[in-house]
């Protein structure tokens, strides 16, 4: 697979998203089932995993550890702090105190001694941007983690922090279906020379084709984030499904698949963008890892961006409580 660069590290163009794995979607896969994918995901050239301590409320930065450990040195480790599980509880807190014994933590489950890129998973508003971003600078200095990262921030707010310490990735949602970080965020990452990493670059499972019908929503885990997503809810699931017949022809025109046509656009967006799909299944692993090495006609890529766009989808990305936890700039 190329490379493209996050920050200091040269890595693989696409990465993968481990929260999969142990989080959000429902009943996560049994163990020796994440470990192979992780395993298999290694021995495609992928060379980016990103875990984070909220995962499984720690479970998937055990799992990671306990797999890829004996294989360190053939990786960039990013993984994240600032919002942990407490008590059974997803909790935000971006305390200095509070990201310094979460990063101890992490370095444990993770059997490693520095983690590569540690992002702040999200900004507490109680707390400064700039005392997190500090906090984050002293485990630079301590050897414990290599470079900074944010996640879903705005432009205004990297600035912010960038000026504590540099900042080697921002990473929020972004795909053919979600394109806020074209307002700002795109741009300033470009222009100071940070990395931008993409996750959920395959709208959730929509783009690739995982869901078909309001019954296909209706047939997911009762625990499945998606659930509470406006997207995927009511009229504007409707409305939003009218949009692949013309998206999965238009992929059969090209010679591949909705997921691949939906990554090849992303990385036509800019070299300083790197996905991280996500996935339990190897066979979707191995689809999403070609398309790393897909070559697609511009007019084909347009195409896809006329036809799934913000003016075409329906619904915010989040229900209204959790977009109040986020720092994205926001149509």
């Amino acid at each position: 697979m190329h490379q493209r660069t996050l920050g200091p590290f040269s890595v693989s163009a696409m990465g993968l998203g481990c929260m999969n794995l142990s989080h959000a979607y429902g009943t996560p896969p049994p163990p020796e089932q994440g470990g192979a994918l992780l395993l298999r995901a290694l021995d495609l050239g992928v060379t980016h995993f990103d875990t984070a301590a909220l995962y499984g409320f720690g479970a998937n930065e055990t799992l990671v550890g306990q797999v890829l450990a004996e294989h360190r040195s053939r990786f960039t480790l990013a993984s994240k702090c600032g919002m942990t599980g407490v008590a059974g509880k997803r909790i935000i807190d971006g305390r200095p105190e509070t990201i310094k014994s979460t990063c101890e933590a992490s370095l444990q489950r993770l059997r490693t001694d520095v983690i590569d890129l540690y992002y702040l998973h999200r900004w507490d508003r109680q707390v400064p941007i700039e005392d997190s971003v500090g906090a984050l600078a002293d485990l630079v200095s301590e050897g414990k983690i290599r470079a900074i990262g944010l996640s879903e921030v705005s432009a205004q707010t990297l600035r912010k922090a960038h000026a504590v310490h540099p900042v080697t990735a921002l990473q929020t949602e972004y795909s053919l279906w979600t394109r806020n970080p074209e307002i700002a965020v795109l741009e300033a990452c470009r222009e100071m020379g940070v990395a931008f990493v993409a996750f959920s670059p395959l709208g959730r499972g929509f783009l690739a084709g995982a869901l078909h019908s309001a019954s296909d929503v209706d047939a997911l885990d009762t625990k499945d984030i998606r659930r509470g997503m406006p997207r995927f809810q009511a009229a504007a699931l409707t409305d939003n499904l009218s949009l692949l017949p013309a998206f999965r022809a238009l992929a059969r025109e090209a010679g591949c698949t909705p997921a691949q046509l939906a990554l090849a656009w992303l990385f036509a967006q800019g070299a300083h963008i790197l996905p991280i799909p996500g996935t339990t299944s190897i066979a979707h692993l191995e689809e999403n890892i070609a398309a790393a090495e897909l070559t697609l006609a511009d007019e084909v890529l347009e195409r896809a961006g006329s036809l799934i766009n913000g003016e075409t989808v329906h619904g915010p990305r989040y229900n209204a409580a959790t977009q109040t936890e986020i720092d994205t700039e926001e149509f």
